[in-house]
């Protein structure tokens, strides 16, 4: 049964809260006066905040690529506050290294994490939000979507593959008062590349100096001589604000970083369908074309 005092606030449900983003949007949420579904592969990782805040916080065991413990997950979510009011894909991880080479059950691992886990989620949460008629839904994205450097190739087809449903997903939930961002995140300091990175080793000699050079970049982020620019609590609070608006954005990206290198990817995408206009446009039927410039004139 829920109580008045939970009933009023809104019911988060945030996958990956052990550490990074999912920790400081747990923490400031909660401080806010909010109810949070703390989820993790060891709930002892949020025990302290579950302590800190016992009416409004429900700590779950979750690992996102197991489908039994996401129905379980959410059907305790269910029972102990009655609704799920924002879903937070939060959870994810990152394998690097050369397309050539990397081993299928590397790629394989990280679309199970990326992709599959957090359409397993949406479908266990959809139904209520559904019910409920609202809801907001948050997926974690990253601005290697829009400019996949050397070597993350896998990583960014993960994170593609999941913005390519959320356009869809996003009219398709509109009637229901639900509504859907992506969220692309630029360089932020979190322990994500100590935690959630792997770089695998190259045999091909042709690659070694790239890898060398990722490699190194990594070391200097890990032990901090490269600091990232981003505040995490910082973007909890533009999350926040984000599901506060009545009118979100169905995307928002995170750092100036990310601001400035979608906007490169997006004058790069434009420059280049300026300079080849006529070669696509010349595939059409020569009536169809016809049938255009007569509509235009």
């Amino acid at each position: 049964m829920v109580t008045s005092s939970v009933s009023q606030t809104r019911v988060w449900f945030i996958t990956g809260c052990s550490s990074g983003f999912g920790r400081a949007l747990a923490e400031t949420v909660l401080e806010r006066g909010e109810t949070v579904v703390l989820t993790a592969r060891n709930p002892q990782q949020v025990e302290d905040l579950a302590a800190s805040f016992p009416d409004r916080t429900l700590a779950v065991q979750l690992d996102v690529t197991k489908p039994e413990e996401v129905r379980e997950a959410v059907k305790q979510a269910i029972a102990n506050f009655g609704r799920i009011d924002v879903l937070v894909n939060n959870a994810g991880c990152e394998v690097a290294g050369v397309i050539e080479e990397v081993p299928d059950q590397e790629v394989r691992r990280e679309f199970e994490t990326n992709f599959f886990a957090v359409l397993e989620v949406l479908r266990a949460v959809l139904p209520h939000m559904r019910q409920q008629r609202s809801g907001h839904i948050l997926n974690f994205s990253s601005l290697a979507s829009f400019g996949a450097g050397a070597g993350g190739g896998i990583y960014s087809s993960s994170k593609l593959a999941l913005e390519g449903i959320c356009g869809s997903l996003a009219n398709e939930v509109a009637p229901f008062g639900i509504k859907v961002t992506i969220v692309e995140p630029g360089g932020f300091r979190t322990d994500f590349f100590n935690r959630s990175y792997v770089l695998t080793e190259t045999q091909i000699e042709d690659y070694k100096p790239l890898i060398d050079e990722i490699s190194q970049t990594i070391r200097g982020i890990q032990n901090l001589t490269i600091k990232l620019p981003g505040n995490p609590r910082k973007a909890a609070l533009a999350i926040i604000k984000v599901v506060d608006s009545d009118n979100p954005p169905i995307r928002l990206a995170l750092g100036a970083d990310a601001v400035e290198a979608i906007e490169g990817a997006l004058e790069f995408i434009k420059s280049e369908l300026d300079a080849w206009r006529e070669v696509s446009i010349s595939t059409d039927f020569d009536e169809v074309a016809a049938d255009k410039i007569e509509v235009a004139s």
